[in-house]
């Protein structure tokens, strides 16, 4: 079901202190000192949400476009993605498997943690599960977006979510979002080991030459331009992760870092080059295999499966291309016991690095006043 809009700035310029990193843990910044013994913590696994039947799909379109001024065909014609899988997102069932490995995980570590599971745009919404931790008596919260980047999407909003969420339910526990994830070594390891096993698919005349290829989702130039502290982190950050990767498996082999899964009107301009362009260029400059990795996603959802195995698979294919495309992080063992070593760094009292504490403008998007929200990214 959609749900109203909620003023998480009253009073204040969204991009003045304090900051929503500041708001969220009760008013004063997230700390470099070891979590207060005795205090009731919980971890959240806080995502982006999915349909789970066809009834389900326009109305959670809807949650995400919300404000924005989408037409309705543009709509349908997503939706349609959707329906092509029953009306049922990936993403859910990843995310179960995700929470159950992480409780695996922790207890298995001696990390006594109740580990909880909301999403911005769809069931469990994060409002109803920040009042079920409220009512079960937590009183800090770690959160552990999906997204490892920098970027209004990828990181600011997750902070809207939360600050939001504490003021539909009164304020219940603390929070702070736990850093960006993108250069820690488990999720490094993660990746190259379905690089690895990725470039192992190709017949073996293909390894040594097939171009590898990472790709994450397009965002508006406008986004990516204030993208952290100082402007386009987004890029940056997916950069060095790519090539951390590629180092893993092959050190010094050349990347090409591409996008996807760009859902703006054509007026706005958004990151270039799409991957279908790009598959066609490396197509013209005698290139015969490639790899993609797409190291912008953390789990195989909808926007993995559709774009890449459907859209660029074909391109690939129509281009004579021979083609594989890696696996995300998933629940591979070091993606799931990096979450356990980030929970540990922030109850340690490890100096808080972004992602965490974040400037009030980090990531802001100005918008001229009246203009619809059209700015973010939206599902494939």
């Amino acid at each position: 079901m959609p749900r109203a809009t909620v003023d998480i700035n009253p009073g204040q310029r969204p991009d003045e202190d304090p900051s929503l990193a500041v708001r969220n843990n009760g008013g004063t910044p997230p700390a470099a000192a070891p979590a207060p013994a005795g205090r009731r913590e919980a971890l959240l696994v806080l995502s982006f949400g999915g349909p789970r039947g066809h009834d389900d799909v326009m109305p959670f379109l809807e949650n995400v476009t919300r404000g924005r001024g989408v037409p309705r065909e543009r709509l349908l014609d997503v939706a349609e993605h959707y329906h092509h899988f029953g009306g049922v997102s990936p993403i859910n069932e990843q995310n179960e498997a995700l929470v159950a490995a992480i409780r695996e995980d922790l207890a298995a570590n001696g990390v006594d943690m109740p580990v909880y599971w909301g999403n911005r745009n769809w069931d469990p919404y994060v409002e109803d599960v920040w009042q079920q931790m409220t009512d079960d008596g937590i009183e800090h919260v770690y959160v552990l977006a999906t997204s490892a980047y920098a970027s209004y999407s990828g990181c600011r909003q997750y902070h809207e979510d939360v600050a939001r969420a504490r003021i539909a339910t009164g304020g219940g526990p603390t929070a702070e979002k736990l850093p960006h994830y993108f250069d820690t070594p488990g999720f490094v390891r993660a990746n190259a080991d379905a690089l690895a096993a990725a470039l192992a698919q190709l017949p073996e005349e293909h390894r040594a030459t097939a171009r590898l290829v990472a790709t994450a989702h397009s965002i508006p130039d406008a986004m990516a331009d204030v993208a952290g502290p100082d402007g386009h982190a987004y890029e940056a950050e997916l950069l060095a992760a790519a090539r951390a990767v590629v180092d893993a498996v092959e050190p010094g082999r050349d990347l090409d870092l591409v996008w996807q899964s760009r859902s703006g009107p054509p007026s706005v301009p958004w990151l270039e080059p799409d991957v279908n362009d790009h598959l066609r260029a490396l197509h013209e400059n005698g290139e015969t295999a490639v790899v993609l990795f797409p190291i912008g996603f953390v789990s195989d959802h909808l926007e993995v499966i559709w774009d890449l195995d459907n859209e660029a698979e074909e391109t690939a294919g129509e281009l004579g291309l021979a083609f594989v495309r890696a696996a995300t992080a998933g629940t591979h063992p070091a993606f799931v016991a990096m979450v356990r070593e980030l929970l540990q760094e922030r109850r340690a009292g490890g100096e808080p690095r972004l992602g965490t504490n974040c400037p009030a403008a980090c990531c802001f998007v100005r918008r001229p006043a009246g203009r619809p929200r059209d700015q973010e990214p939206s599902p494939a």
